[in-house]
């Protein structure tokens, strides 16, 4: 029996039904039955009694909620209590993929930093430090998602985004100054790249957003695709069977080509995805608000007010 898992118990049980539930939750809605009945197996009582129309707590589960508030809340407590022991606060942060090399040593002055082990997708980390489960989170917002969950971002980090093609014969490119992941890959047009769109919202919803945006306002091609190829070796396989160079996502920045593969630089124009430190609002914490300054202190603007630097409309970081 996991903490999480009683916390799944409490949302659904306070809402009855399982689809705003994992709504509230941001997760699937499967993985959310999946983690309730192992709970229920763990325990060894059923919780709900559900149909296909309703969902009721049973006496079991009845009995048992107010005891697992409760755990959630002491263990909240605990937390609180252990970070004043050791004599200065723990400000919790979550992340997507991406965190700078100098971290912890940036924040170690202001506060001990704690770097949540659940890596989830941008609109959930952003979720979570709404709603106190994070104090801070490195993720893509737009303006809309701080406004609606009453939050604050600074700008962190940013990355060019870069499309993938097969290898170039070698006669066909010229060098330029960016990180082109070969020496001699030619630059490629926004408009001339494909933009994948995964049908697994729950996990791409940000990303799906970001690349439909972009098609928009470039010409690029959005192209929907079921297979999570979106990273990982079915990526590399949709860029073998397209005729056009296929955007990279941020998940794939650093990672190293196959042998066929190249990274071309995308112009016309450079095409950009931030990373921002968001808080809360209303956060009057001071080791919180001082660990903010401390990570984002020296960020410029790190390329993205150059004349062809392209952001979402939306983007908190546009100029």
């Amino acid at each position: 029996m996991e903490l999480r898992q009683l916390g799944y118990f409490v949302a659904v049980a306070e809402e009855l039904n399982f689809g705003r539930a994992a709504k509230r939750l941001l997760i699937a809605g499967p993985s959310l039955s999946q983690q309730i009945k192992a709970l229920e197996r763990d325990l060894g009582v059923r919780l709900f009694d559900r149909d296909r129309r309703s969902v009721a707590l049973t006496p079991a589960g009845a009995a048992l909620l107010p005891d697992a508030q409760d755990l959630l809340a002491r263990a909240d407590d605990l937390r609180g209590r252990a970070a004043r022991i050791a004599g200065s606060e723990i400000v919790r942060l979550g992340y997507v993929n991406w965190l700078p090399a100098d971290l912890t040593a940036r924040a170690s002055a202001v506060a001990r930093l704690h770097v949540d082990t659940w890596v989830a997708p941008s609109h959930t980390q952003a979720a979570r430090v709404a709603d106190g489960s994070l104090d801070l989170a490195v993720c893509w917002v737009r303006r809309r998602d701080l406004a609606e969950h009453g939050l604050e971002a600074r700008l962190l980090g940013a990355d060019r985004l870069y499309a993938v093609t097969t290898r170039l014969p070698a006669r066909e490119g010229n060098a330029h100054d960016v990180d082109t992941r070969e020496v001699g890959a030619r630059d490629v047009v926004a408009r001339d790249v494909v933009a994948l769109l995964d049908s697994d919202v729950t996990t791409w919803s940000s990303w799906n957003d970001y690349a439909e945006e972009l098609a928009r306002a470039t010409g690029a091609r959005a192209v929907r695709i079921t297979d999570g190829g979106i990273t990982g070796p079915a990526f590399y396989d949709h860029v073998r069977r397209s005729r056009r160079p296929v955007l990279n996502s941020p998940k794939t920045q650093t990672a190293t080509l196959p042998p066929d593969l190249v990274a071309r630089p995308v112009t016309g124009p450079r095409i950009y995805w931030t990373w921002s430190l968001v808080r809360r609002r209303d956060e009057t914490r001071e080791a919180v608000l001082r660990t903010v300054d401390a990570l984002t202190a020296g960020v410029g603007d790190l390329g993205l007010d150059a004349p062809d630097a392209w952001l979402p409309a939306d983007d908190p970081h546009l100029s």
